[in-house]
C-alpha cells in the first residue's frame, strides 16, 4: 500500500509540469483544475435556469399587467355605469337626447359605449354611435346572464353577438324607466398589453442570444483548453515512449535555479521512481562517478560561453551499478523570464562501451594470435595498403618493425624488403578468388603459400612452413613400398588364419555335439537316480517294518535282548537312508525341473517355529541353544512345504555341526521388499577353500576317510535351489574353528508380485484346461464349460 500511495503522490506531482514545463499551480486554480468537470456542465444549466427565470418572471409580469388591465376596466365600466344612471336619473327627459351632452363621454376610455335600455330591454340611446342592435339581448351573445339579471349580476366579462368579448357593468334608473349598461371591449385593454408583451419579447430574445452566445464561448474554450492538455499528455506520452524504446532520458537543467528535470525514460532507464517533480543540483550529483567529473565542472565549463555539451560519465542506478550515460545538450533561454536552461538528450551507452572494451580486446588478442602463429600471415585492404601482419612475414621479407606499419602501401613496405630467394615452384589449385602454390627456398626449406580475396576486396597471405611435410611425404612413399610388402605377406597370412578358423569351426562343432551327449548323460544320470531311488524304497520300506515287528516281538521273543538292539539299529539305518532317498529324489525334480511351487504369503516366524521344533530334540541332547529374533512382522511369498525344507535343512545342519554346549541364533529382518534370514552357529566352521563347493549336489567338506558327520551332501543343494526357485538366493560365510553363516534371501509379498502371482495362477489355469481339452478331444469326448 506504501508504494501504491507513493506512486501515486509522485505522479500527482510530476503532473504539474510538461516535460520540465511548470504548469499554472495554486490554491484556486488546484480548485478551478477539480472543479472544471463540473463546472463543464453546470454552467451552461445555470445559463439555461437563469433564463428560463427570467421567462417566468416575465410572464407573471404579463399575466399580472393583464390582470391590473381587466381590474382597473371593470372598475371603470362599474363607475361610469353609476354615474351615467345617476345623471339619468335627475333628468329623464335626457335619456332621448344626445348622451355626449348629457354624460362626461370624454373621460371615457378608448373602446368603451355606453347604452341606455328600456323596460322592455330595446336599447333607446347608444354612444359613440347607433345602437348596435335593437335590443340589449341581441347585443350580447345568446345565453349571457347580465341581459336577465341587470345590475344585480354586477360587472361581468361577456360575449358579444358580432364577435370579441367586453366588460359589461348595467344600473337600473332612479325611477325605474330602464338601465344604463356600460361595455368596455377587450380590444384597447389588451393594444396595450401586447405592446408591453412585444417590448419584453425583444428583450429577452436579446438576452437569450448573448447567454447562448457565452455558453457556446464557454464550452469551446473548455473543450478547447481539454484538447490542448489532451495534446500535451499525449505529446509527453509519445516522447516517453520513444525514449524508452530507445534507452534515452530528457534533461532540462535550469542553471539558475539549480534544479533538474528529469523525463519518465531517465528514471526507467537509472530503475528510480520518479517521486519528486525537480530534483536539485546536490540530488544529481551525488549520484556521478567521481572520475567522470562532476556538475560544478560542467556547469563552469557552460559558463565559458560553452553552449553546446557532448560529454559522456557514469552515474549509479537504482541497483547500484554503473552505467555509461552520452549527453547530448544545449544552452537554451527562456523568453518568458530570461533564464538559461541546459536542455538535451541522455542516452545509454554502456553497451556500446563494453563493445568497444571488447573490441578492443578482441582486436588484441587478435593481433597476439596472428604473432603466435607459425606461419607468415599479412592482410592488405582493398587500397593495398597493410592492415595487420606478424614477425614472420616480417622476418621471411626482411623488414623492419617501422617499415612494415599498418596503412602504408604494398609498393611502399615491399620496396623496402627482399624476397626469399626460390630453387622452384609448384603451382597449386586456382578456386575463383584463393589460390595455394608451392616454393622451395634455395636453403632448403618449403613453404606453402595460400592467398585469399577478402569479402571487401583486399586479400590475406599465409605461408605455411610445410619442409617437415616434405620430409614426412618423402618417408611415407618408402613406408608406402613397405607397406606394399606388408600386405601380400598379410593376404598370405589371411589364407593360414582362413584355414585355422576352418578348423576352429570343426572343434565348436564337436564341442556342441559332446556337450548335448554330456547333457543328454546328465539327463539319463538325474532319470536314473529317480528310478533306482524309486527302487530302493519298496525294499526299504519292507525291511524298516519287519524290524519293527521284530522290536515289538509281535509274533514271540526272539530270544537274546541284542536282537532288539540290532532291530533298533535296522530301523533307524533303514530311516536315514530313506531321508538320503528322499534328499536324491527331490534333487533330481529339482535338476529336472519338475518342482511345482504353490506360493502364497506365509509368516516367517510361524514356518521358523514349525522347523525348530523338529530339531529341539537333537539340539536339547547336545545342550545347543536356539535364539531366534525378527524385526517385526515378517511374511515372505513362498511354498509352504519347500519353505519348512529350506529352513529344516539349514537349521538341521547348523545344529548337527555345532558342538555341544553351543548356540545356533535366527535373526530376520526386511531390505528392498525381500526378508533376510541370517542363521549362524558356533560349530565347527568350514574352511576358506571349501566354501565353494557347498551347495553342489553330494558335495560334502569332509573326504570319505576324515568325515566325522554322516550325510548325503544335499541339504545345502536342496536349500539354495529351492530359495532360487523362488526368486531368492542363499550365500555362506564361514571361518574355521569360529561358526558359519548362513544368508536366506526371499521375496516378500508386494502387490506388483501378487498381481503377477495372479496372472500367474491365471495362465496355469487356462494351460490346464487347454491340456484336459487336448487329452478329452483325443479320448472323443467332450468338455462342458463351469
Amino acid at each position: 500500500m506504501s508504494g501504491a500511495a507513493s506512486a501515486s503522490l509522485s505522479a500527482r506531482a510530476r503532473a504539474d509540469t510538461i516535460l520540465g514545463i511548470q504548469r499554472t499551480t495554486g490554491t484556486a486554480q488546484a480548485r478551478l483544475i477539480r472543479a472544471e468537470t463540473w463546472l463543464r456542465y453546470a454552467l451552461p444549466a445555470l445559463l439555461v435556469l437563469f433564463m428560463l427565470t427570467l421567462l417566468g418572471v416575465a410572464a407573471l409580469e404579463m399575466r399580472g399587467r393583464h390582470e391590473q388591465g381587466m381590474r382597473v376596466a371593470t372598475r371603470e365600466v362599474e363607475a361610469f355605469a353609476r354615474l351615467a344612471a345617476l345623471s339619468l336619473s335627475k333628468d329623464p327627459a335626457a335619456a332621448e337626447m344626445r348622451l355626449d351632452r348629457v354624460l362626461p363621454v370624454h373621460l371615457l376610455p378608448a373602446g368603451c359605449e355606453i347604452l341606455v335600455i328600456g323596460p322592455s330591454g330595446r336599447i333607446r340611446a347608444a354612444y359613440p354611435g347607433p345602437a348596435p342592435a335593437d335590443t340589449f339581448a341581441g347585443y350580447l351573445a345568446e345565453g349571457e346572464p347580465i341581459a336577465i339579471l341587470g345590475e344585480s349580476a354586477g360587472a361581468m366579462t361577456v360575449n358579444l353577438q358580432a364577435g370579441g368579448q367586453a366588460v359589461v357593468a348595467a344600473r337600473r334608473l332612479a325611477d325605474g324607466s330602464g338601465e344604463v349598461a356600460v361595455l368596455q371591449r377587450f380590444e384597447p385593454i389588451t393594444a396595450d398589453w401586447w405592446r408591453m408583451f412585444g417590448h419584453h419579447a425583444v428583450s429577452l430574445s436579446a438576452i437569450a442570444l448573448v447567454l447562448a452566445g457565452m455558453a457556446t464561448a464557454y464550452i469551446l474554450q473548455t473543450q478547447r483548453a481539454q484538447a490542448a492538455d489532451e495534446v500535451c499528455d499525449l505529446v509527453k506520452q509519445r516522447l516517453d515512449t520513444a525514449l524508452g524504446r530507445g534507452r534515452c532520458g530528457l534533461w532540462d537543467w535550469d542553471i539558475a535555479r539549480g534544479t533538474i528535470f528529469w523525463s519518465d525514460s531517465m528514471y526507467a532507464l537509472l530503475g528510480y521512481t520518479p517521486e519528486k517533480d525537480l530534483l536539485s543540483f546536490g540530488d544529481v550529483n551525488a549520484l556521478l562517478h567521481s572520475e567522470d567529473g562532476d556538475l560544478y565542472s560542467l556547469a563552469r565549463h557552460l559558463a565559458a560561453s560553452h553552449a553546446t555539451v557532448d560529454h559522456e560519465f557514469r552515474i549509479r542506478n537504482a541497483s547500484g551499478d554503473w552505467i555509461w550515460l552520452r549527453t547530448r545538450a544545449e544552452i537554451v533561454e527562456d523568453a518568458a523570464d530570461g533564464s538559461r536552461h541546459l536542455v538535451g538528450i541522455a542516452m545509454d551507452v554502456t553497451e556500446q562501451r563494453r563493445l568497444a572494451e571488447f573490441t578492443a580486446t578482441a582486436d588484441m588478442r587478435l593481433r597476439d594470435a596472428v604473432e603466435a602463429i607459425s606461419e607468415a600471415f599479412v592482410l592488405w585492404d582493398a587500397g593495398n595498403r597493410l592492415v595487420l601482419c606478424n614477425s614472420k612475414f616480417r622476418d621471411l621479407h626482411a623488414l623492419a618493425s617501422e617499415d612494415a606499419v599498418p596503412g602504408r602501401r604494398y609498393d611502399e613496405i615491399m620496396g623496402q624488403g627482399a624476397l626469399p630467394p626460390v630453387r622452384r615452384g609448384i603451382p597449386g589449385p586456382e578456386r575463383g578468388t584463393s589460390r595455394t602454390f608451392e616454393v622451395e627456398l634455395t636453403d632448403g626449406r618449403w613453404l606453402q603459400v595460400s592467398e585469399r580475396r577478402t569479402k571487401d576486396g583486399g586479400y590475406v597471405s599465409v605461408g605455411t612452413d610445410i619442409t617437415s611435410l616434405k620430409r614426412h611425404q618423402e618417408q611415407l612413399v618408402a613406408s608406402e613400398r613397405e607397406l606394399i610388402g606388408t600386405v601380400k605377406d598379410l593376404k598370405r597370412s589371411r589364407r593360414t588364419l582362413e584355414t585355422q578358423t576352418q578348423q576352429l569351426a570343426d572343434l565348436a562343432e564337436r564341442h556342441l555335439d559332446q556337450k548335448a551327449r554330456a547333457e543328454i548323460a546328465n539327463q539319463a544320470k538325474s532319470e536314473f537316480l529317480a528310478n533306482m531311488s524309486h527302487e530302493l524304497r519298496t525294499p526299504l520300506n519292507a525291511i524298516m517294518g519287519f524290524a519293527e515287528l521284530m522290536e515289538s516281538e509281535v509274533y514271540g521273543a526272539l530270544g537274546s535282548p541284542r536282537y532288539a538292539d540290532y532291530c533298533r539299529d535296522i530301523q533307524q539305518s533303514g530311516t536315514y537312508l530313506l531321508s538320503v532317498i528322499d534328499d536324491i529324489l527331490h534333487m533330481s525334480r529339482i535338476e529336472a525341473k519338475r518342482v511345482k511351487l504353490v506360493r502364497r504369503p506365509l509368516d516367517l516366524d510361524t514356518a521358523i517355529a514349525a522347523a525348530v521344533t523338529l530339531v529341539a530334540k537333537e539340539a536339547a541332547s547336545k545342550a545347543v541353544s536356539i535364539d531366534i529374533e525378527l524385526a517385526g512382522t515378517l511374511s515372505v511369498l513362498a511354498d509352504e512345504r519347500a519353505l519348512q525344507q529350506i529352513l529344516l535343512n539349514i537349521i538341521q545342519n547348523a545344529v548337527k555341526f555345532t558342538p555341544e554346549g553351543g548356540r545356533v541364533a535366527l535373526r530376520g529382518r526386511s531390505c528392498n521388499g525381500f526378508a533376510h534370514l541370517f542363521i549362524g552357529d558356533t560349530g565347527i566352521g568350514i574352511p576358506r577353500a571349501a566354501i565353494s563347493k557347498l551347495g553342489r549336489p553330494f558335495e560334502q567338506v569332509e573326504t570319505n576317510l576324515t568325515r566325522s558327520y554322516k550325510g548325503s551332501g544335499l541339504g545345502l543343494a536342496i536349500a539354495r535351489s529351492t530359495a532360487e526357485l523362488h526368486g531368492g538366493s542363499l550365500r555362506i560365510r564361514s571361518e574355521e574353528g569360529v561358526g558359519t553363516l548362513v544368508l536366506v534371501r526371499l521375496p516378500m509379498p508386494t502387490p506388483a508380485r501378487l498381481a503377477e502371482l495372479g496372472r500367474e495362477a491365471e495362465r496355469d489355469t487356462l494351460t490346464a484346461i487347454s491340456e484336459l481339452a487336448g487329452a478329452t478331444r483325443a479320448k472323443g469326448g467332450m468338455i462342458v464349460p463351469l
